[in-house]
Order: structure tokens, then C-alpha cells, then sequence
């Protein structure tokens, strides 16, 4: 079993940045891909990015310019991502999933291991 916990979120105004936080526990982190995923009200959950066991990122296309920077401490059994120029569109509830080793993924149905979530929410 695998215990996932996001933090980091909250209120921030256009333009501004945040950096999200999972740490995970009951089990070998190193393992695991991890990555982070956000769902809006009404809208399918989407891909953010990836970072495999092997160190490999990936990034949706439609954020990397912004979401660049996802990292992983697995002393720490923690991860983290860093969020640019934030638009009200990235307004959403953002989670950390855990998956297969290897170079990771940006499919959902890859990761089995799913966190509760951190809301963030993007207004002026």
C-alpha cells in the first residue's frame, strides 16, 4: 500500500507561482513513477507531468512552457513541481499519482496509487 499526501496549493493571483509537494509513504519510493495530474470542476482529469524511477520528465505540451520543473528527492520519498504564470485556466484540484517503474508516463491509467489532492486556485 501506498500512501500519498499533496501539498502546496492555494490562492494565488495571474502570474504568480507555486510549488506543489507529495511525499509518499508505505513503501520503496524509488520504485515508483511518479507524476502529477490536475482535474477543473466539470472537466476529465489531465496529465501534468512525469518523472520516472529512472529520472526521465515528461511535460503535457500544453504547460511545459510554464510547468517546467518536476523533481523528485527520493531520499525524502518526496516529489514536487513548479508552477509559472499561472492562469485562472490552471484552476483545479492538482494530484500526485504513483506508478510502475521505469521512464513514467503522462496516461492515468498507468499509475495506480493516487493522493487526495491539493486545490489550486488562480484569481485576481
Amino acid at each position: 500500500q501506498v500512501l500519498l499526501v499533496e501539498s502546496g496549493g492555494g490562492s494565488v493571483q495571474p502570474g504568480g507561482s507555486l510549488r506543489l509537494a507529495c511525499t509518499c509513504s508505505g513503501d520503496i519510493y524509488r520504485r515508483y513513477s511518479i507524476a502529477w495530474f490536475r482535474q477543473a470542476p466539470g472537466k476529465g482529469r489531465e496529465a501534468v507531468a512525469s518523472i520516472g524511477s529512472n529520472g526521465i520528465t515528461s511535460y503535457a505540451d500544453s504547460m511545459k512552457d510554464r510547468f517546467t520543473s518536476i523533481s523528485r528527492d527520493n531520499a525524502k520519498n518526496s516529489l514536487s513541481l513548479l508552477m509559472n504564470n499561472l492562469r485562472p485556466d490552471d484552476s483545479a484540484m492538482y494530484y500526485c499519482a504513483a506508478g510502475p517503474s521505469g521512464r513514467g508516463s503522462l496516461r492515468e491509467d498507468w499509475f495506480k496509487y493516487w493522493g487526495q489532492g491539493t486545490q489550486v486556485t488562480v484569481s485576481s
